[in-house]
């Protein structure tokens, strides 16, 4: 099995990008490729669900952070949700929570899009 899988799926006007495995130097590159083809494409209200995640290191949050700006800009957000345990501790320790809006639930940061 690789490190990671990274799935997509549409939820109303939202795309779900649901990452398994670990996030670390070796597989930030198709993690970042994914989030970069969204927002290329404008679809720019993404929802990251951590509920299969075991693992981000820096360079995963730097991904995110490196394109939030980017999907901010055409209307849209990049969002967290359902992180646990030592992923969701690092997301804290790194500051991410303040920078990035996060949430229990996938089903909490789809709605957050409202109307949607």
């Amino acid at each position: 099995m690789p490190d990671l899988q990274v799935a997509t799926r549409r939820v109303a006007e939202v795309v779900v990008v649901e990452p398994k495995g670990f996030i670390n130097a070796h597989t930030v590159a198709e993690f970042e490729g994914v989030l970069n083809a969204l927002v290329e494409a404008g679809d720019v209200r993404i929802v990251i669900s951590g509920a299969h995640l075991s693992y981000v290191a820096s360079a995963g949050f730097g991904a995110i952070m490196g394109l939030i700006e980017e999907a901010r800009a055409g209307g849209g957000d990049i969002r967290v949700a359902a992180l646990t345990g030592t992923v969701a501790h690092i997301f804290r320790v790194l500051g991410f929570d303040r920078l990035c809006r996060t949430f229990e639930t996938e089903g909490e940061a789809v709605l957050s899009f409202g109307g949607h």
